[in-house]
């Protein structure tokens, strides 16, 4: 798939026998995508710090599993809701700063959440991280795909290891700084997204500059012309959909729960689980690095075949093992099931040419807002049960997957890149 050159938001279809001429003339910017990447990296170590602080909180304000994922809701609603809004505003009118507002609500709900002194005030603190989320992703995903200059699995994966790294990182932060100076000490991590405004700065004079250029040249936004019926595309988006319900909300068990399923059944402290966090997230950021390239070298469709296939046995083992095998099945799993957001993106911004702000919106909602939706299902049934049978229930979830089968292949014929 080629992009316009006179406007990189506007993909267009290619021919099939000819690339774009000036698409190939542009070259990746390698130093703009590491530093969207970096940003990435630093919004998502926040937002991961939320439930490696779950216990601490639980402590602190003696919560139960189902109040504790209603936080967990609360954040993923406004960090959802917003984001396909927001995309589709910025395919219309494009902001180069908004990213750097986002991170503005981050820092703001950051600090509020570290000097919160009842629950209500920790659920509109995470609510505010939310939104500034929610500002965030559509933008900065926009701009990665833009400096990936037409290898768009690529630069999705640079994108989203960012966020994945920085997700991993949320665990060793609450593990290390927080747990032992306590919930005051969050105010520390405001220098995330202090930091995140810098560089998004810059990244935004980079993007009004490159418009600027794109627009000088007397270029034009090209007519998009979509694949399929109107019909068939909400049909294949729907399928993508449950994709990514499958794909997330098992994940939520194992990202927000995972702690606790450690210490209830292997007795561990309470620092220690937060290592296993870490691995199990590390693994998660290492398969979202290799699934973008893997999607451009392969397909799209080929990287979410086997990420669901492969997945489901050991999904099925996990709850049964021991502590060396839960390690081991957990990481293998995380890269894995990891590796299919990147090309799922792609796949539906090739699907839906000329609205890639509308759609990183909403599958980056979408994972946010079935992640909150689940992180309380799950809580409220760890009330009802235990965590040990939550995670034998959830065993199941990536057997959902199934229904990549029902995918077209819409890259036949398509150069491979």
């Amino acid at each position: 798939m080629s992009v316009n050159a006179e406007d990189p938001n506007a993909p267009v279809l290619p021919s099939l026998t000819a690339a774009a001429p000036a698409a190939a003339a542009e070259r990746t910017a390698v130093g703009v995508l590491l530093a969207i990447s970096a940003a990435h990296l630093l919004n998502d170590a926040v937002q991961s710090l939320i439930p490696a602080i779950y216990p601490i909180l639980k402590d602190n304000y003696q919560l139960d599993f189902f109040q504790i994922g209603l936080i967990s809701l609360a954040f993923q609603l406004t960090a959802s809701l917003l984001q396909p809004f927001v995309g589709m505003f910025t395919d219309k009118y494009p902001q180069p700063y908004s990213t750097a507002v986002g991170m503005a609500f981050t820092l703001t709900g950051l600090v509020w959440l570290a000097f919160a002194h009842s629950y209500l005030a920790l659920i509109a603190a995470v609510a505010v991280i939310g939104i500034g989320s929610s500002v965030f992703h559509p933008d900065s995903a926009r701009m990665a795909r833009t400096a990936g200059a037409g290898r768009h699995g690529l630069a999705q994966s640079v994108f989203q290891v960012g966020g994945n790294v920085g997700q991993a990182l949320g665990p060793l932060l609450a593990a290390f700084i927080v747990l032992p100076l306590g919930q005051d000490s969050i105010a520390w991590m405001a220098l995330l997204p202090l930091a995140a405004m810098v560089i998004l700065a810059r990244i935004g004079a980079w993007y009004a500059a490159k418009r600027r250029a794109l627009a000088a040249r007397g270029g034009g936004k090209a007519v998009a012309k979509m694949l399929y019926s109107s019909t068939k595309v909400r049909w294949i988006i729907f399928v993508l959909a449950l994709l990514v319900f499958s794909k997330f909300v098992y994940s939520v068990s194992l990202g927000n729960y995972l702690t606790f399923y450690l210490m209830d059944k292997f007795a561990l402290p309470v620092q220690d689980a937060q290592l296993y966090l870490f691995l199990f997230l590390g693994a998660n950021a290492a398969g979202g690095l290799l699934g973008g390239p893997a999607g451009d070298r392969f397909g799209r469709r080929v990287v979410i075949w086997f990420s669901v296939l492969g997945a489901i046995p050991f999904a099925l083992l996990l709850p049964y093992a021991d502590l060396f095998w839960t390690a081991t099945l957990m990481v293998i799993i995380a890269l894995i099931i990891s590796s299919s957001f990147t090309s799922i993106v792609v796949y539906a911004q090739e699907l839906v040419p000329g609205r890639v702000g509308a759609i990183n919106g909403l599958f980056f909602g979408l994972s946010f807002g079935l992640s909150g939706i689940g992180a309380a299902a799950l809580g409220w049934l760890a009330d009802e049960t235990s965590i040990r049978f939550v995670y034998q229930a959830v065993a199941f979830l990536p057997l959902l997957g199934l229904v990549c089968v029902l995918l077209p292949n819409i890259e036949r014929g398509y150069p491979v890149r």
